[in-house]
């Protein structure tokens, strides 16, 4: 329950931090994110499935919401989003994120891709990180990843399922 406080709080500050006068002149509506939708997630992504169950415009920057899924025995690809910051809600399982540091092969994502437009914005992907910090993530705990960070999960428990908050200050990914 705390760690839901913590990301209800950071959620807070972040969308708080837009420049009030322009909240004052426009109103935006807010979303709602089922338990079902959620839920829908938790499991192997169905081909064609986003990760993202909404992005929406908050004030000046998106802010997308979505599940992710991953299991042991996955290749786990680095990551380095240079825009797009992502706070991480361990909903079920464990294991091992690795932060900073430097990527290993790292590959430029192409500007049209799915990942770019529609994911986590623009950045490049990688095989492993070198030099990172180690992060042992269970069941409600809460990472905050700021944009340029790369990151990767070294280890799975079994599986791991999280919620993701992702911050687009660039209004780069597409609302949905």
């Amino acid at each position: 329950m705390r760690a839901i406080s913590i990301v209800a709080f950071v959620s807070a500050v972040i969308l708080a931090t837009p420049v009030l006068a322009d909240a004052q002149t426009r109103v935006l509506p807010a979303a709602t994110i089922s338990a079902g939708e959620i839920q829908a997630l938790m499991g192997p992504r169905k081909p064609g499935t986003l990760p993202n169950i909404r992005v929406i415009d908050a004030g000046g920057h998106n802010v997308g919401v979505g599940v992710l899924y991953r299991a042991e025995g996955q290749t786990q690809n680095t990551a380095v989003h240079f825009k797009v910051s992502e706070v991480y809600h361990v909903i079920k399982g464990s294991g091992t994120l690795v932060t900073g540091g430097t990527v290993v092969n790292p590959k430029t994502r192409a500007a049209d891709s799915i990942e770019v437009t529609r994911e986590d914005g623009p950045g490049v992907t990688g095989t492993a990180i070198e030099g990172g910090v180690n992060h042992e993530l269970k069941e409600g705990d809460v990472i905050v990843i700021p944009a340029g960070t790369p990151h990767w999960f070294s280890k799975i428990n079994g599986s791991i399922v999280y919620l993701v908050i992702r911050i687009d200050p660039s209004q780069l990914i597409t609302l949905q």
